[in-house]
């Protein structure tokens, strides 16, 4: 496994990743149709093309050389994360399904940690939805703190989410 910022090449395996994830984790909490807006929204790969060459932005693919092409392209995972002064904030973090227990997850999180600490973060921030207990225990497991609960909007329905915190 490989881990590296993305290139605009990468986005639309990036797409692909997001896509099959939000299908695999939100189907309970989430319409078919709210997911699949939500991507288009926050996945928008002019967007993604930006965030790719941005400066204060950390996109990060894991790359599997030897995936499974009728599974997955290489790129089997993604961090997608934004750099402000000493603050570091995991906006996405996605595995695809079929590559999930093997510490793509983890070894991402690390990867933007240890980039972020170059640019001088102390503190990095992560959220994920309040519903999704799967997220949650991921960051608790990075050893990540919950120190917040705010509401975001996914459809134009609200959505409890929570803001995990871990000092560098």
């Amino acid at each position: 496994m490989n881990f590296r910022h993305a290139t605009t090449d990468d986005v639309p395996e990036i797409i692909d990743v997001a896509e099959r994830s939000w299908e695999h984790d939100y189907p309970a909490i989430l319409t078919r149709e709210t997911a699949r807006e939500a991507v288009a929204e926050w996945y928008d790969a002019d967007r993604l093309e930006l965030d790719a060459v941005t400066a204060d932005t950390a996109l990060i693919v894991a790359i599997d050389e030897d995936a499974d092409e009728e599974r997955a392209g290489p790129v089997i995972g993604f961090l997608h994360g934004v750099v402000d002064d000493d603050t570091g904030t995991l906006l996405r973090v996605y595995v695809d399904p079929d590559y999930r227990g093997e510490g793509t997850g983890r070894e991402l999180v690390e990867y933007a940690t240890d980039d972020f600490e170059t640019r001088g973060v102390e503190r990095v921030e992560a959220m994920v939805l309040a519903e999704n207990e799967p997220g949650n225990e991921f960051y608790r497991s990075l050893g990540f703190e919950l120190v917040q609960r705010a509401t975001t909007a996914i459809g134009g329905e609200p959505h409890d989410e929570n803001i995990y915190l871990k000092l560098l």
